[in-house]
């Protein structure tokens, strides 16, 4: 069965004791760029922590391909097309550039690891001349490209990215974004987890929204502009919703960002 959809099906997960997914459900399809927003506590990094296998699952479903990912270790999902860029630009930091791409495929040939890592430069050429550097030496935003770099290695049908612009420069967030959208339309489907809403808006073509472990709206990013009380219910940190009047693009936030 083609893998064009991955699957979310009342999902409900449980930490310490506690309910923290109530029945979650969504869609992710090849190709396309969903944004998950919510407030720090909503439960966006446990759903990514659960279908990345990290996590288990009390009861409720993850399907790609009419197979289930319920059950399956983290490299297993990983072999079975879902990468994680984990919150926090995580990489090895006692390794170079290199190394870190090649422990990232470990399952490959060496034939197909070249290719991979080629292929995972010709989107960051600056880490091509860092490619010697150890990986702690370089900086945030460097170390995002890495740990991108790495979920790709492994040829993924899906990527979640984990809080893509924690921490990093608005120049760089901005860089990054146009590189998400380029992994989009190599085929790879992206839910992006963001706090930084305007720029999860931009780059989506659906947004689902998050609080208290339910999801509380999915729709176009158009439809949750025209809703701003759901943004304003989520407490979306440091953009409060009355000030996001129209979804831009990644363009327009760069223009304001050299102007202002």
């Amino acid at each position: 069965m083609p893998r064009d959809s991955l699957i979310i099906d009342s999902l409900v997960v449980r930490r310490a004791g506690r309910e923290v997914l109530h029945g979650v459900s969504l869609v992710l399809s090849r190709g396309e760029i969903a944004g998950l927003l919510g407030a720090n506590g909503a439960g966006k990094s446990t759903l990514v922590m659960t279908i990345a296998g990290t996590l288990p699952a009390d009861s409720g479903g993850v399907t790609l391909g009419g197979s289930s990912l319920l059950g399956l270790s983290p490299d297993a999902t990983r072999r079975r097309g879902i990468s994680v860029v984990a919150e926090g630009h995580r990489v090895l930091g006692a390794l170079s550039v290199m190394d870190n791409l090649r422990a990232a495929g470990s399952n490959l040939t060496m034939v197909e690891l070249r290719r991979e890592i080629d292929g995972a430069l010709s989107l960051f050429p600056e880490l091509t001349e860092r490619r010697r550097i150890l990986a702690h030496n370089l900086s945030g935003g460097q170390k995002q490209m890495v740990a991108i770099a790495q979920a790709l290695i492994g040829r993924p049908d899906f990527l979640l990215v984990d809080e893509l612009s924690f921490g990093l420069a608005p120049a760089i967030v901005l860089r990054l974004g146009d590189t998400l959208r380029q992994i989009a339309e190599r085929g790879v489907g992206v839910l992006l987890i963001e706090q930084f809403t305007t720029l999860a808006l931009a780059l989506s073509s659906r947004a689902h929204v998050m609080e208290r472990g339910k999801i509380v709206f999915s729709g176009t990013p158009e439809a949750l502009i025209r809703r701003p009380e759901i943004l304003h219910s989520a407490y979306l940190a440091g953009e409060p919703a009355e000030l996001i009047q129209k979804r831009e693009t990644l363009e327009e936030i760069r223009h304001a960002g050299t102007n202002g």
